[in-house]
């Protein structure tokens, strides 16, 4: 089921985070985890899924990744902090 996402993967707590969108957020996730694709995560380790959102379309997806992208690293570790304080790696409820 294709269900448009938002996410941020990191490095380790407190590292360097990555911020993605994606249609099918459990098989994007399993690419960045297994550096599949050459590029940001796979050079930087960012193998933890930390924090996601759903959203109805697309484009709406879209509007809030360039939102995170745009906003403060503070902005960033407080949404981590507020659904993951623990920064338990989130793939696992994904298969649920």
């Amino acid at each position: 089921m294709r269900e448009p996402a938002v996410y941020i993967m990191a490095s380790q707590r407190n590292g360097t985070l990555y911020v993605g969108v994606t249609s099918n957020i459990a098989e994007r996730v399993w690419q960045h985890r297994e550096g599949v694709v050459p590029g940001f995560t796979k050079r930087y380790g960012c193998k933890l899924l930390v924090w996601y959102e759903h959203h109805e379309r697309m484009d709406e997806a879209i509007s809030r990744e360039k939102q995170l992208k745009g906003g403060s690293r503070a902005n960033k570790l407080a949404l981590i902090e507020a659904m993951n304080p623990g920064w338990r790696d989130l793939y696992e409820n994904l298969a649920g």
